[in-house]
């Protein structure tokens, strides 16, 4: 698969590894945990875009992601959503979100405030998660 992360996502986020279609992401953000999964396609836009196999393994992703939140981290709500109306290329957030957490119970798109957690707390949060997203199958740090 050819593959290149657009670079607003990248500069937004820490790269957490990879699952067998998605990169994982974890949201420097200080709300969450807010990870993105980004199937490794290039110039790929819209989940309808993707074979209905992809379609299928998108959701198995994204089905894991969701429960690994709300599980390990026990968040109230899980957010889901592929907007794309500033990045172009297909990412689909997932949002642990709290009562207590500085947008509730609104979106979080324009109501964070842009708080972002400190690098040494990001990378402990990305260590812990790539420790969680391992009991995921398929899902690796060898490719990033």
């Amino acid at each position: 698969m050819s593959f290149t992360l657009h670079p607003r996502l990248m500069a937004d986020t820490t790269v957490l590894g990879d699952l067998p279609l998605s990169r994982v992401l974890l949201v420097k953000e200080a709300l969450g945990p807010w990870l993105i999964l980004v199937p490794r396609y290039d110039a790929l836009r819209e989940i309808h875009h993707l074979s209905e196999q992809d379609q299928q393994q998108l959701m198995r992703e994204s089905s894991a992601v969701a429960a690994l939140l709300e599980q390990d981290y026990q968040a109230e709500k899980i957010n889901i959503g592929a907007l794309g109306n500033l990045v172009p290329q297909l990412h689909i957030h997932h949002i642990a979100r709290f009562s207590n957490d500085i947008a509730w119970p609104g979106p979080v798109w324009g109501n964070t405030q842009g708080i972002q957690r400190s690098e040494e707390v990001q990378q402990a949060l990305a260590e812990e998660l790539r420790q969680e997203l391992s009991n995921i199958a398929g899902f690796s740090t060898l490719n990033v």
